[in-house]
């Protein structure tokens, strides 16, 4: 039976985008070895909407088709931008390895949910790299996936607003700045 655009049952079209987007978040062990983490990581995240800044640039890339191209590991991710990108756990293997990742923005990210930044904190090179952390608009994000980011021990900086499934913001927030006390935290949560 085929059905016409008009006709499809509610959530066709959902369900589609949803596969694929999990087909961009794929990871190609054999692509991170032929080219390197942080190459094979700037072309998921740019894949799937987000932006990366190389180290000892200004400039975000945001066009997959652009990405420079130079000699095996010249080119190295310091900040990611997901804004509105469709990241998700899938994914986050492509994280490995990265060693100079300073920030990233999670902003509006649908996917993005309390294992993505479990397993984000749990990169031992991110946690090594990591400064500064913005989580905004992501309604899968509770109070769990929050304190997890414990891990990230040079973490100066973390920006938290309209997060719906934060429901214990004091003693979140608590837990975070006796774990890292250098830790400046914003909040603009209800």
């Amino acid at each position: 039976m085929i059905l016409s655009a008009r006709k499809q049952p509610p959530g066709g079209s959902r369900e589609f985008w949803g596969w694929l987007n999990a087909v961009f978040n794929k990871v190609d062990y054999e692509r991170i070895k032929a080219v390197g983490p942080d190459r094979a990581a700037a072309e998921w995240l740019l894949r799937c909407g987000a932006k990366v800044r190389f180290r000892g640039f200004d400039r975000w890339q945001h066009d997959y088709n652009g990405l420079p191209t130079g000699p095996l590991g010249r080119y190295k991710i310091e900040a990611i931008d997901a804004t509105e990108s469709c990241i998700m756990y899938r994914g986050f293997d492509h994280l490995e390895g990265l060693e100079h990742v300073e920030e990233i923005k999670l902003n509006k990210c649908i996917y993005i949910e309390d294992a993505c930044l479990e397993r984000l904190s749990q990169i031992k090179t991110l946690q090594d790299s990591m400064k500064n952390m913005t989580v905004v608009s992501c309604g899968n994000v509770t109070d769990k996936g929050l304190i997890a980011l414990h891990h990230l021990r040079n973490l100066e900086w973390l920006f938290l607003s309209d997060l719906p499934g934060v429901k214990d913001k004091d003693q979140t927030v608590d837990r975070l700045q006796t774990a890292l006390p250098r830790l400046a935290i914003e909040l603009d949560l209800a």
